[in-house]
């Protein structure tokens, strides 16, 4: 037998077992309590097999059969029905597995010359197996209702998930045209100087292309990478600008194959140059900065440029810094903080 309240599950079968023959020891031990008083024979009374069989054994047993059938109407073959049509079930079924067990036990009793209760006090044998069918089907709805929650529980984060990743892959999708838009103007403009170094920035772009192939099919890569990939951006930038960008890198190297999510830093630092450096006529120099404290990986891209104004305000312009505090926010609930950096320009702040 295999139940899962779609199909009852076998290990539920041998629990409800178990439970019935605890409490018919439990039951048994006392009618012998009450007829030898606490000096009862532990060993020839209680501990005898063929006396619990006798006394509550066989009695209870019935009542975990007579339990099945009703287990499988109300919570397989009636599950799509709602719990107060079901609990309508139960009360046309109490009574007729209280009737109905006492009259087959009564009748075992008979035929294999066993004792059971009579006259006034067959009452407790109408008594407990209604008490037992509470417990029972109480338990059993309860454990429904706990089943179900933890479906949906799992359901539900299935869902969130599935939703956080779709919504993250938009939001790289979205960075990718916007990034290559800001690649393709930079080639343009090198296009009169010497053929040789426009090879050569085809080829970093070429490089670039595959890196974001790639970014779109791995959820985490190597710091490492992500640090090539912004240095090769940075050439194709530093093509342009010439002597008017400079660029410093501080990482150190025990934490080259730390794992971030990729096109991390790029839209950052796109960001320092397209809005800080672009305007100015000497340029100025861009800083990534990487270390780890508290068990944080911490990050630092900062430039001399003209600075911003209204923080607040950049995270609702342009795609870069808005599309990665969103996905900062969603994958490791952190923030961009934006600060002013010394003399001048601004420095952008996160930790994973």
């Amino acid at each position: 037998m295999a139940f899962q309240f779609q199909k009852i599950r076998s290990k539920e079968v041998l629990w409800i077992l178990v439970f019935y023959m605890g409490f018919a020891f439990l039951y048994h031990i006392t009618l012998k309590i009450n007829a030898y008083g606490w000096d009862v024979p532990i060993f020839e009374q209680i501990l005898s097999p063929a006396r619990f069989w006798r006394t509550s054994g066989r009695h209870y047993l019935i009542f975990f059969l007579a339990s099945i059938p009703i287990w499988y109407l109300v919570f397989v073959r009636l599950k799509h029905w709602s719990l107060l049509k079901r609990i309508g079930i139960h009360l046309i079924a109490l009574p007729i597995f209280v009737i109905g067990t006492q009259q087959f036990y009564y009748w075992m009793g008979d035929l294999t010359g066993y004792g059971y209760l009579q006259g006034q006090a067959q009452v407790w044998d109408l008594y407990i197996p209604a008490l037992f069918y509470l417990i029972q089907f109480g338990i059993f709805h309860a454990y429904e209702h706990y089943r179900e929650n933890q479906r949906k529980l799992i359901v539900e984060g299935e869902l969130r998930q599935a939703a956080l990743k779709s919504e993250l892959a938009a939001i790289k999708a979205q960075l990718n045209p916007h990034f290559l838009y800001n690649v393709f103007n930079t080639i343009n403009a090198s296009v009169p100087a010497e053929n040789e170094q426009t090879r050569q920035m085809i080829a970093q772009l070429s490089d670039l292309f595959r890196y974001q192939l790639r970014a779109s099919q791995q959820d985490l890569v190597p710091l490492q990478d992500e640090l090539e990939f912004v240095s090769k951006y940075l050439d194709l930038e530093k093509a342009r600008f010439g002597d008017r960008l400079e660029i410093e890198i501080e990482v150190p190297d025990e934490l080259l194959e730390e794992k971030i999510p990729p096109m991390l830093l790029q839209p950052l630092v796109e960001n320092s140059i397209k809005h800080g450096l672009a305007s100015l006529i000497d340029g100025g120099k861009i800083g990534i900065r990487i270390w780890k404290a508290e068990d944080k990986l911490r990050f630092e891209i900062s430039d001399t440029g003209v600075g911003l104004k209204d923080k607040e305000a950049a995270f609702s312009q342009g795609i870069g810094l808005k599309n990665t505090a969103a996905r900062l926010a969603k994958r490791y609930q952190t923030a961009i903080e934006l600060l002013d950096n010394e003399p001048q320009g601004l420095t952008i702040r996160f930790a994973l």
